[in-house]
């Protein structure tokens, strides 16, 4: 599968990318200045994205948290714009229907892991994501299986509040009290 060629030139802007026509192969992001084009999520993603929706939604409901989850929405950040797969954001901050929401009114980042991202969700990502103070970043990786790494921002990097191992139940309390066993995730 090929990308269509994209007349542009010099340094890309939030404003360039969101006028880009849309494309639902594949997810364009800014790092910096530059596009990131990447290939849209298989089914397996897809499916662990919806289910780890369902269950951080839950939570968030039981504890009153004044929140929307969301999935595969624009995240500007200082340095850039991302796509986050998943995010926990302030409710007031999607009232507007915004094309892009500010990294200010994110409580937390999930990214899922897949052979196409996954020097960005390990290494990119966290550090931008933690420039902007993003307090929660969540990395879920699939392989051996699946587990989910927890960071909360410290000192301007994430440090490892928990890993959910499958087979096990996991609980954290930040960014509001939540309990999973990952083993379910991805399976049909």
């Amino acid at each position: 599968m090929s990308v269509a060629a994209i007349d542009h030139t010099g340094p890309w802007t939030v404003a360039d990318v969101l006028a880009l026509p849309e494309d639902r192969s594949h997810r364009y992001e800014l790092l910096g200045e530059s596009l990131i084009v990447s290939p849209a999520p298989g089914v397996r993603h897809q499916r662990v994205s919806h289910r780890l929706h369902v269950a951080i939604e839950a939570a968030a409901r039981a504890a009153g948290a004044p929140v929307e989850i969301l999935e595969a929405v624009n995240v500007r950040t200082p340095g850039g714009m991302f796509i986050p797969d998943l995010v926990v954001v302030d409710r007031a901050a999607t009232v507007d229907d915004p094309a892009v929401l500010d990294a200010e009114a994110v409580q937390l980042v999930v990214e899922i892991v897949s052979p196409s991202n996954a020097d960005m969700d390990r290494t990119v990502k966290p550090l931008r994501f933690a420039e902007a103070n993003i307090p929660h970043y969540w990395r879920v990786e699939m392989l051996p299986t699946p587990r989910i790494i927890m960071g909360t921002l410290h000192r301007g990097r994430y440090i490892e509040q928990a890993i959910a191992i499958a087979g096990t139940t996991t609980a954290v309390k930040d960014p509001f009290p939540f309990e999973i066993n990952p083993a379910g995730l991805a399976t049909q």
